[in-house]
């Protein structure tokens, strides 16, 4: 399998070629691009799109690499209805990264203060944005006590030649590793980069103990090692079929104001850590693609994310109860808040136990609904059929107050304290004495396929 995305772009095309456009017109990189892209997923269409003519810059822009389950499914070769069980698997099926001598991004460097952002066609998103933000940039960085390797999205305000805004607010392994780096007076080397194939995308997101590192689990999804190559002039490995790759460090000592910025939940951002990135070198391959990824309420934003938290759902599922048919993290409610879970129920209580199985993994889920076997978690319309026709309120609705969740800049339904209330959902049919479901004949099915051409199916 290939790990550069040029490969995997060719892929996409060969697979469907209506899927990959090139748009030779010049377009702004200021809110041009962002708005063409949510107005095709209005129309229900989320083709990778790579701009050639950029307003001010040689560099093309390809986005929406991410956006549909699909192109990640692809991605894994797998079946899109399988995605989230075979990440579960393969995330936990590690494999330790190889070190490669030649990196296609070496094939440009620019260094000290020939390194110099205005450069790369860094686009302005949303009205509400400060500014342009890099928002495609796997941040890269080294536990300072371990020297074990994180990789992670941080959105990235331009505001200088040689100057990011980075916000390091989700709290994660980056946040704790620029905590330790800080507290022994040092600035944390991290590079950025930018144009990687989906499985690196897809391995960032996995929750992996602090002790071990994410490129493994990159490997697992690649099923072979993740090739790597040294940066020029800080201490970090990267993916070696990196479009592009920035070299610096997050600054010991340093704040500046950051953002706001349109964030996941289609709502502006105002909190931040306010942390500063300084740049030391940009290395690019020969015409690069300078990858985005649409955000606020976007598929693409929010896909990524849905296919993780899927997983690690499904994943602790399958700890504690049999015949877990399948996840789903719906793009209505962010792609984080929400869970939907099939099962073939054999015992009365086991969808509470799914129920607050799922609430364990993750403290910003706010509604579990469980669901039979014969429905799709997929089709919101069979999840809502199940509420509205298996569920009684006063039986099946576990009301949970005071919980932590997401803070109030993102969810603004939360309190002060970034409290949140959740509700498990339990749409199962009881074990016996329920009426049937109408269903058509296998056999008539099979023998009226022979009509659908008339209709264009």
């Amino acid at each position: 399998m290939e790990q550069d995305l040029r490969g995997f772009i060719e892929r996409v095309k060969s697979q469907n070629p209506s899927e990959v456009i090139r748009v030779q017109e010049e377009i702004d990189p200021k809110y041009e691009i962002s708005t063409l892209i949510m107005e095709l997923e209005k129309a229900r269409r989320c083709p990778l799109t790579i701009f050639d003519n950029i307003k001010g810059h040689a560099i093309s822009v390809v986005a929406n690499v991410l956006a549909p389950r699909d192109r990640l499914a692809l991605a894994l070769e797998v079946a899109p209805h399988d995605l989230a069980a075979e990440y579960s698997k393969r995330i936990n099926q590690r494999i330790d990264p190889v070190e490669v001598d030649e990196a296609p991004f070496r094939e440009n460097v620019l260094i000290g203060s020939e390194a110099d952002l205005f450069k790369l066609p860094i686009l302005t998103h949303f009205p509400i944005d400060a500014g342009p933000y890099i928002t495609a940039g796997l941040v890269i960085a080294k536990d300072p006590e371990t020297g074990v390797e994180t990789a992670g999205y941080h959105r990235m305000q331009l505001k200088g030649k040689d100057k990011l805004g980075i916000s390091l607010h989700s709290r994660q392994r980056l946040w704790e590793y620029f905590r330790r780096s800080e507290e022994l007076g040092k600035s944390l080397e991290a590079a950025v980069v930018l144009g990687i194939h989906p499985n690196i995308s897809m391995g960032s997101m996995a929750l992996v103990p602090y002790h071990l590192g994410k490129y493994a689990a990159m490997g697992g999804l690649f099923g072979a090692p993740l090739e790597v190559a040294r940066c020029k002039t800080i201490d970090l490995m990267v993916p070696a079929f990196a479009e592009i790759v920035i070299e610096g460090e997050i600054v010991a000592g340093e704040r500046e104001s950051e953002g706001p910025f349109a964030e996941f939940t289609n709502y502006a951002c105002y909190r931040s850590t306010e942390n500063v990135f300084r740049v030391k070198a940009i290395q690019y391959r020969t015409k690069p693609l300078f990858q985005d990824i649409t955000p606020g309420m976007s598929s693409e934003h929010i896909t990524i994310v849905a296919v993780q938290r899927e997983g690690d759902v499904l994943n602790a599922l399958n700890r504690t109860l049999p015949n877990v048919k399948n996840v789903h993290a719906p793009v209505s409610a962010c792609g984080l808040f929400h869970c939907y879970i099939s099962l073939k129920k054999i015992a009365e209580g086991q969808a509470q136990q799914a129920i607050f199985t799922a609430f364990s993994v993750d403290h910003n889920l706010k509604m579990v609904v469980v669901v039979d076997e014969d429905v799709d978690v997929f089709d919101e319309r069979q999840v809502l059929w199940a509420m509205a026709t298996r569920l009684q309120a006063d039986r099946g609705v576990t009301i949970v107050p005071q919980h932590m969740g997401m803070g109030c800049t993102l969810d603004p339904s939360s309190d002060e304290l970034s409290r949140t209330s959740k509700m498990g959902i339990d749409a199962t049919k009881p074990l016996s004495g329920f009426a049937p479901t109408v269903e058509m004949s296998a056999e008539v099915q099979k023998q009226i396929r022979r009509f659908m051409g008339s209709f264009g199916l």
